[in-house]
């Protein structure tokens, strides 16, 4: 059975892959689904020290200290990020990369500079709290902006919401090992809404066309969790 380390996107923490993580686990898998540092039930952590690179060392160093390797890394959105980061630090311990409608970075860029239009658009409710630059501030409805429209399951998406420090869409992305990450296989589970946005050639040939598209909301894994753990099931057995 694989390793899965789930990683969740901006906003989020490990809570929002229950769904996913109870069937991956039914399967045999062994599944981690941390919190990123500031974020969820690590919020109390918030500090202004806290960007992609913290992040980043979140996960290669749970990596590390659970001596996980051939590990499948999941990132949803802002994940991407941070599994590109990880696998680039720790190589020898990832075995597969998944990009869950997820950003996918270039040596030096940021989620600013990828995802300009969403990230400026949430950059518009920049606020500071005690001294951090803080995004995304939670509101009630705010799931249905993820693309959870279900009353029941976006009410337990808002109460779980919390913001984030800006720094960790604003700091550029810096490789380490970016040819041994590269070389580590790679699929995407895409949401058809959001191909038109995408570089789906690049996509589909550094991946070698494993690439899956779901026509749902951006936070998938909520709203599709069948599906999105059947395709991880099938992806660790590759």
């Amino acid at each position: 059975m694989g390793t899965f380390v789930l990683v969740h996107g901006g906003g989020h923490g490990g809570w929002c892959y229950k769904p996913v993580a109870q069937r991956l686990r039914a399967m045999g898998h062994e599944v981690h689904a941390p919190s990123l540092s500031g974020l969820a039930d690590r919020r109390h952590l918030v500090s202004a020290a806290i960007d992609l690179d913290t992040h980043i060392a979140d996960i290669a160093e749970l990596l590390e200290y659970e001596d996980l390797t051939g590990a499948v890394l999941v990132g949803h959105s802002y994940g991407g990020m941070v599994i590109t980061g990880a696998a680039d630090r720790k190589p020898e311990r990832v075995g597969h990369r998944v990009y869950l409608d997820a950003a996918y970075p270039r040596e030096g860029e940021s989620l600013y500079e990828h995802a300009y239009e969403m990230i400026h658009m949430a950059k518009q409710g920049l606020h500071v709290v005690d001294g951090v630059e803080m995004v995304m501030a939670p509101m009630p409805g705010m799931a249905a902006f993820f693309g959870v429209t279900d009353p029941e399951l976006g009410a337990w998406t808002d109460a779980r919401l919390t913001a984030q420090p800006w720094k960790c869409f604003d700091q550029k992305i810096a490789f380490w090992n970016e040819a041994a990450m590269r070389a580590i296989p790679e699929s995407h589970l895409v949401c058809t809404s959001t191909m038109p946005g995408r570089d789906m050639a690049l996509l589909t040939e550094r991946s070698g066309g494993r690439v899956w598209d779901i026509d749902t909301g951006h936070d998938l894994m909520l709203t599709e969790p069948d599906w999105v753990a059947e395709r991880l099931d099938a992806i660790s057995k590759l």
